[in-house]
């Protein structure tokens, strides 16, 4: 069965390029396209998607508020953001909206096809170092925490998930948070899949967008009191 794609972007040659990509695809199908986020909120209403590619600068509604309104609904697609710029704040506020990750858009074709069905398989799309240098960078956006993680939901885990949340929000690979707990990355993958399941989280963007949030990890990489080795 294939992927069903919605396009949304104001530029309408963009949206060829895309289409023409995605068309030589077996396993894809682009289904909608939309001009702006109303027109895609609007586009879903009637249209079965599985992934959105969504621009985020936009006339009428721009991809950031387009994209929280897609990801609050239910049976929502998955939310692929595509930016001019590296380390662009619209990004960031994307990834807090609900998107599962983030693309330039002058990635090559073959990386936006991977990032397309890596998020419909239900991964996230964009790598914890680049994560970690996104949250770094707009840290100031957060609200301001004191010693102690507010949100109350982190209380649902073990002191090990609290671990794995720490190292993943510090960019750490699955096979690096093996090695730094000396577990083995198949139990790293366990504690990962039940700290998005306690905490409703979507994939592992999620995962660090709510432990910076939460001042689990502050800016720089650093956990609140450290992490056990």
């Amino acid at each position: 069965m294939s992927i069903r794609v919605m396009l949304v972007d104001d530029q309408a040659l963009l949206r060829t390029g895309f289409r023409m990509v995605l068309a030589a695809q077996p396993d894809m199908e682009v289904v909608a396209e939309a001009g702006d986020g109303a027109e895609a909120v609007e586009r879903l209403r009637s249209t079965a998607v599985d992934v959105v590619l969504m621009d985020v600068r936009m006339p009428r509604l721009d991809g950031v508020e387009a994209t929280r309104r897609i990801c609050t609904g239910p049976d929502a697609p998955k939310v692929l953001i595509l930016t001019t710029f590296d380390l662009d704040e619209y990004a960031f506020s994307g990834l807090k909206a609900g998107a599962s990750g983030f693309m330039l858009k002058d990635v090559p074709p073959g990386e936006l096809l991977s990032a397309i069905r890596s998020v419909h398989s239900g991964d996230a799309v964009v790598a914890p170092s680049t994560t970690r240098r996104l949250l770094d960078r707009f840290s100031p956006m957060l609200p301001a925490t004191g010693g102690e993680p507010r949100h109350r939901e982190l209380e649902r885990l073990t002191e090990r998930e609290r671990e794995v949340m720490m190292l993943v929000a510090q960019g750490l690979s699955n096979g690096e948070i093996a090695a730094r707990l000396v577990l083995s990355e198949a139990t790293v993958k366990t504690h990962v899949g039940r700290i998005l399941t306690k905490l409703g989280l979507r994939d592992r963007v999620q995962v660090v967008v709510l432990a910076y949030e939460t001042g689990l990890v502050r800016a720089g990489g650093g956990g609140v009191g450290g992490t056990a080795g």
